[in-house]
């Protein structure tokens, strides 16, 4: 009795595997217009830079305006590239603006355990303070403080959100 039942699931289940593999098939039909299969309705690609007017209060990210926050590789606290002239352009505001103190706020992605990103963020934080000194502004003007991966920006989980949420911002508390 127990070989003619597990011989009749055997069948069973052969029988039942072409069904199985081939599933519903879509070959050969396209997706409405406007759907998001549809390449031209993500629109067009834009520039990550940002064209700030020194004039205005808009804010990138948390910073305040005119400054810009300043982005980091992954798990780096080394300020480089492009971001040298972010980091240099917020000195001259801050500089030209003696009645301001500023918060640097180091922020990370969310990989990495909790206490990494926040010592990662604390790097980021003291490592833009130190710059900011060295290009002559007073070090009782700047704060910092370490958010981690607890302020994110972007909760995507792919190299752009991940890249948006690697940076200092630079805060005006008075």
């Amino acid at each position: 009795m127990k070989i003619s039942r597990a011989l009749i699931l055997c069948i069973f289940f052969v029988a039942l595997t072409p069904f199985v593999l081939t599933g519903c098939s879509d070959k050969g039909k396209t997706a409405p217009e406007g759907t998001p299969g549809d390449h031209e309705a993500l629109g067009p690609t834009e520039s990550l830079e940002t064209e700030v007017n020194p004039e205005s209060n808009i804010m990138e990210g948390r910073t305040s305006g005119p400054m810009l926050p300043v982005y980091f590789d992954f798990d780096s606290a080394g300020i480089q590239g492009e971001q040298v002239i972010r980091v240099e352009g917020n000195a001259d505001f801050i500089k030209d603006n003696h009645d301001l103190r500023i918060r640097i706020e180091g922020n990370c992605d969310p990989r990495g355990t909790r206490e990494y990103n926040l010592a990662l963020g604390e790097r980021r934080a003291l490592t833009a303070k130190r710059y900011l000194v060295n290009l002559g502004v007073e070090a009782d003007r700047l704060f910092t403080v370490s958010w981690g991966e607890e302020k994110l920006l972007l909760f995507g989980q792919d190299e752009h959100a991940w890249a948006q949420n690697r940076r200092d911002d630079f805060v005006i508390v008075e």
